[in-house]
């Protein structure tokens, strides 16, 4: 169980667990002023909570496949203060499609493209492109979002440029955040913002470093998910 400020996360029954891919993106996305959101591959719902917490107006459908998955979410919403704006519902978000047009998807997305699969057929589900590709999942933003609508994903940095590749002429790219363990070493994840519109802008690109050099949490870090923790 993780007990954050608003709200807790039981992730024991969710293939994929409460980790700080979902944190940073979580606390990251552009969120403050949209009004329909989709957490893709919801997993525990944390994404979905940490969402409903920075975006007030905000209606949130988390979609997954998997049972434990939907199963969890459903219990962490329903324990929240934001159960009347999340709906869980299970199925493939390659046959999704919205009521209405979407001001952002979120995804912490599938991303071992080439690695061996896991024996554990929901995990290969939450871990592996097999189930998801990045073709899919930028065919579901083009589809779903509005004018301008976002679609915020974090990813290995050694995948992030396929996956820039896989959007390009489709989705641009408008913010980009490198994220390093320490200071002074190469980045490990990438967060990436696209958006559904024509208006070429050059991307802002920046780094966080996750702890300092003396190994404690950076302020960087601090900063962003200060809302979130309850204590560092």
């Amino acid at each position: 169980m993780f007990q954050f400020k608003q709200f807790s996360v039981d992730d024991s029954h969710a293939a994929m667990k409460v980790g700080t891919d979902g944190v940073l993106l979580g606390a990251w996305a552009d969120v403050a002023e949209d009004r329909t959101i989709l957490d893709l591959g919801t997993g525990s719902g944390l994404i979905a909570l940490m969402v409903a917490q920075r975006a007030a107006l905000s209606s949130i459908t988390a979609i997954d496949i998997d049972c434990g998955a939907v199963e969890a979410a459903r219990h962490n919403i329903a324990a929240s203060p934001f159960e009347g704006r999340i709906e869980v519902i299970r199925g493939d978000v390659k046959e999704y499609h919205a009521a209405k047009p979407l001001d952002h998807i979120v995804t912490n997305t599938p991303y071992f493209e080439a690695s061996l699969l896991s024996p554990n057929a929901e995990r290969t589900l939450a871990r592996h492109t097999a189930s998801l590709s990045y073709a899919d999942i930028v065919d579901v933003a083009v589809r779903s979002l509005s004018p301008g609508g976002k679609l915020s994903i974090v990813l290995p940095t050694t995948s992030a440029q396929h996956f820039r590749s896989v959007a390009f002429g489709r989705l641009h790219l408008v913010r980009l955040l490198d994220v390093v363990t320490r200071v002074g070493e190469s980045p490990r994840r990438t967060l990436m913002e696209f958006r559904l519109t024509d208006n070429l802008v050059m991307p802002s690109c920046d780094t966080l470093s996750i702890y300092g050099a003396d190994g404690s949490y950076s302020e960087a870090y601090r900063a962003l998910t200060k809302d979130f923790y309850l204590r560092f």
